[in-house]
């Protein structure tokens, strides 16, 4: 991972811009839609996509990762569902 990693920094380093870093809670607001998410983000310009994993006590998190931990456990998501999504 810290390969790849590496190699896309130095490739958005050579093209002289910022990488465009993401993060997608996983199963928020849906596992469909979340999905569908993250399989569009690199055709629009994302350089690196975090996948977050919904957990039950995301207090250091911020406001709006601990709603969509919310609504992602909701829906029943789980670490399973994650990793399949992955």
């Amino acid at each position: 991972m810290t390969a790849r990693m590496d190699a896309r920094f130095a490739k958005v380093k050579e093209e002289g811009r910022p990488a465009l870093v993401t993060f997608v809670m996983s199963g928020d607001p849906d596992y469909d839609t979340s999905l569908a998410i993250l399989k569009r983000l690199p055709s629009a310009g994302a350089d690196v996509v975090e996948l977050g994993m919904p957990f039950s006590d995301p207090m250091a998190e911020g406001i709006p990762i601990q709603l969509g931990n919310q609504r992602a456990l909701a829906g029943g998501h789980t670490m399973d569902k994650t990793l399949d999504m992955v």
